[in-house]
């Protein structure tokens, strides 16, 4: 009895930590683990609810505040550019204000080609109407759906615009250049125009009224051949057009009396 009690003593606590852990392994593995993770949460949490950062659902709740902050700032921006555009309407004659439009429509290949607008014949829009925002002239009306219409516009490559120079009335075509800028080639071989001068459609135009701003000389080459060229910086936001006006596409005067006259001589 002595020995058995002396063997007890000295295998006891082993026989008892592996039974524990036999034990223990047999409960994990009939729950799958759940016990240990229940465990594992049960110490954890009251851990976790003394850390001083946010929890799960309080970073959802502020995620979700942010959102609608971010929401409320964008219709703001675009109330202000819509009442702009809206008070830039009303102050031209009744007889011939614009149709106000937004851009809906632009592919990155295309980015500084053409864009589509949120009107179209249903609105009295046609072919051939002249494209305006902030700043000046954007574009032309090149083609028309019942609800939409397709905008070239004016730093497209192929698009040309006949213009002058607002200080010396110098003339020549300005050409698109698929950037924020456009290639301004000049009838004469040495014009008289400097950096800074100012550039609007000319009455030699056949596709816009005279007078419309384009832009601002950036730069001047007057050794080019066979003309003059000079850099545009564009006065409208074309890298990011949203509101547009959009005009009936009305005749120059000078054009109208040289047609007048030219009829009265026939």
């Amino acid at each position: 009895m002595v020995t058995v009690r002396r063997w007890w003593d000295r295998k006891g606590l082993q026989i008892g930590l592996l039974a524990l852990v036999g034990g223990s392994a047999w409960i994990v593995r009939q729950t799958q683990g759940e016990l240990v993770l229940e465990t594992y949460y049960a110490i954890t949490r009251p851990l976790q609810m003394l850390q001083s950062g946010p929890t799960p659902e309080e970073r959802l709740r502020d995620a979700r505040t942010l959102e609608l902050q971010t929401r409320i700032v964008d219709l703001e921006s675009e109330n202000k550019k819509l009442q702009n555009l809206l008070g830039y309407v009303e102050k031209e004659p009744l007889a011939s204000r614009p149709i106000p439009a937004r851009v809906v429509g632009r592919s990155a290949d295309q980015w500084w080609q053409q864009v589509t607008l949120n009107r179209g014949a249903n609105s009295g829009i046609q072919q051939g109407y002249i494209v305006k925002a902030d700043g000046g002239l954007v574009g032309l009306v090149e083609s028309v759906t019942p609800n939409t219409s397709r905008v070239l516009l004016i730093s497209d490559l192929k698009s040309q615009v006949g213009v002058t120079i607002s200080r010396t009335a110098a003339k020549g075509v300005l050409r698109g250049d698929s950037s924020a800028e456009a290639v301004l080639e000049f009838y004469e071989k040495v014009p008289n125009v400097k950096v800074g001068d100012l550039v609007s459609t000319s009455t030699y135009s056949q596709k816009f009224p005279s007078g419309l701003a384009v832009g601002r000389i950036k730069s001047l080459n007057l050794k080019k051949l066979p003309a003059s060229v000079a850099k545009v910086e564009l006065f409208p936001p074309i890298r990011f057009l949203d509101w547009v006006a959009v005009y009936p596409k009305l005749e120059n005067p000078d054009l109208e009396s040289q047609k007048t006259t030219d009829q009265k001589s026939k």
